[in-house]
């Protein structure tokens, strides 16, 4: 097969659409746009506007708070790790990532509690809940919190 014998699925692709190439076509004159209005014309097509009522995304109530500094970690929980990983095995982001457990470990990766631990296993994470913590080393293992560089902000 060479690359000029490359066709697409019959079906998958269809021609655009040639507006205002004649009344004949179909979509001649006002090309689907109709007559007059505001929708009609030019640069007048805004979405979310409303022809001056209040827009809903300005209606809706907004609640909360959305701290766009927050540092977010990818978590992952003990039972994971217990199916996943040997005895006796290191376990830290590539590791983590390599098994295909995580995707994207944003800021580093939190492991919790949730699920028990039978293999003693050493884990290298960014944070640790205090009662993953304490399943890991009940079943022999440790735990290496590695210290992740937080952006200081101070206030004057």
């Amino acid at each position: 097969m060479q690359l000029h014998d490359l066709t697409a699925v019959p079906g998958s692709t269809k021609a655009k659409k040639r507006v205002g190439r004649g009344h004949g076509s179909g979509q001649g004159k006002t090309a689907g746009y109709g007559h007059k209005g505001q929708k009609a014309r030019s640069g007048a097509k805004r979405a979310g506007f409303e022809g001056g009522q209040m827009p809903l995304q300005r209606r809706v109530p907004k609640r909360g708070f959305n701290n766009i500094f927050r540092t977010e970690y990818a978590i992952i929980n003990l039972k994971t790790l217990e199916e996943n990983f040997e005895a006796g095995a290191v376990v830290d982001e590539q590791a983590i990532v390599d098994a295909g457990l995580l995707k994207k470990t944003l800021a580093g990766i939190k492991i919790l509690g949730e699920g028990e631990l039978t293999k003693p296993l050493t884990i290298k994470a960014a944070k640790c809940s205090a009662s993953a913590k304490e399943k890991i080393e009940k079943a022999g293992g440790t735990v290496e919190v590695t210290v992740v560089e937080e952006k200081a902000t101070e206030v004057a």
